[in-house]
């Protein structure tokens, strides 16, 4: 895995800051059957401290969207996405995330991939998303940005690029994996 190349995303990243941001992402997902999905949180330091996730990534064919969760004017779009069973979201991790989310705001999830127990159900013993991308992709991906604060007001470039990454890998990831013919369930969280 060390030897692979280390690969960033390199297409259009959205901080989803204004109301034509957020109609530019909502069309978008209109376009899609399946997307790439993943959320940062806050990391905690302490035994017992918690935090809710900060930051909702989005990977289309077209770009990256970050989501900021302190701007609740987001949540519908975020919670219609979520609960639209025709667009498959493939991700990591996704019944702790989904758990955390709806935390945040309600919504009742539909066609959620998760790409770790996709994996697994194929025979790997890798699930994670940068053991996946080594494996199934070629490539690694950084990890500089994943503990930094994830609720600050403006995310800095370094802490872009990393979100747009893992959002990018798992779209990438879904869409390797149904051209192998690996078994994609999709599932409720309850069943996760």
């Amino acid at each position: 895995m060390a030897k692979l190349p280390i690969l960033r995303y390199a297409g259009r990243v959205c901080v989803v800051a204004t109301p034509e941001d957020l109609t530019e992402a909502q069309h978008d997902f209109r376009q899609e059957s399946a997307v790439g999905l993943d959320t940062e949180t806050r990391p905690a330091f302490r035994k017992g401290e918690k935090h809710l996730p900060c930051l909702v990534q989005v990977a289309t064919a077209r770009a990256v969207y970050l989501f900021q969760l302190r701007r609740a004017e987001t949540h519908p779009i975020l919670a219609a996405l979520l609960s639209d069973p025709r667009v498959a979201k493939a991700g990591v991790g996704l019944a702790h995330d989904l758990r955390a989310l709806k935390e945040v705001f309600p919504f009742e999830e539909k066609n959620v991939v998760d790409l770790g127990r996709a994996a697994r159900a194929s025979g790997s013993e890798q699930t994670g998303v940068r053991n996946l991308a080594g494996l199934y992709l070629g490539f690694r991906i950084p990890k500089g940005a994943q503990t930094s604060n994830w609720s600050v007001p403006h995310l800095s470039p370094k802490q872009i690029a990393y979100a747009a990454a893992d959002a990018w890998a798992c779209r990438e990831l879904y869409l390797r994996f149904d051209g192998l013919g690996l078994p994609l369930p999709s599932r409720q969280l309850n069943s996760m």
